[in-house]
């Protein structure tokens, strides 16, 4: 996500105090923070964990402060993945209600932290469109993936779509 911030003068990072130890209710509450001093609605933009924290999230923040989520290579905690470098279990369950916003979901056919069926069936209970990125693993640069030109294409349509 740093990179695409790189690239976008108006987008930024929401910090958290510590991003090898995740706790639901500390990672959203510094979501929701952030959002209550934006001055314009945005959109918002996960990865991973991130889209699981924003499913959270989605109905704690007020409804005029975000247009849209973009949702890439989100994380099933209830599948068994290879090791994490962190303990997410507090984002246990992820959300299944619809988000109250749009979105959209770009999942990976081989990501070894969530299933495409698993993707496919968030982007359902999240009433998100869903995009089938092909074989990107998990669309970091850990699976090779810099730039990211597909995504940002992507993101592009999204924003459009907006209007």
């Amino acid at each position: 996500m740093k990179r695409w911030q790189a690239k976008m003068a108006n987008a930024w990072v929401v910090e958290q105090r510590d991003w090898f130890l995740p706790v639901l209710k500390t990672w959203q509450d510094a979501l929701t923070e952030r959002m209550e001093k934006t001055t314009q609605p945005v959109v918002l933009v996960g990865h991973s964990l991130g889209c699981i924290l924003i499913a959270h999230a989605a109905h704690h923040i007020p409804k005029d402060k975000v247009v849209g989520a973009y949702l890439v290579a989100p994380m099933d905690l209830e599948r068994d993945t290879p090791a994490l470098e962190f303990d997410a279990s507090s984002f246990l369950p992820a959300p299944k209600a619809p988000l109250p916003f749009r979105s959209h979901v770009a999942a990976s056919r081989n990501d070894p932290h969530c299933s495409f069926q698993k993707a496919e069936e968030l982007a359902k209970a999240w009433g998100a469109t869903f995009q089938d990125a092909g074989e990107a693993g998990h669309i970091n640069m850990a699976s090779g993936h810099g730039p990211w030109p597909e995504g940002m294409m992507s993101f592009a349509g999204f924003m459009k779509r907006l209007g």
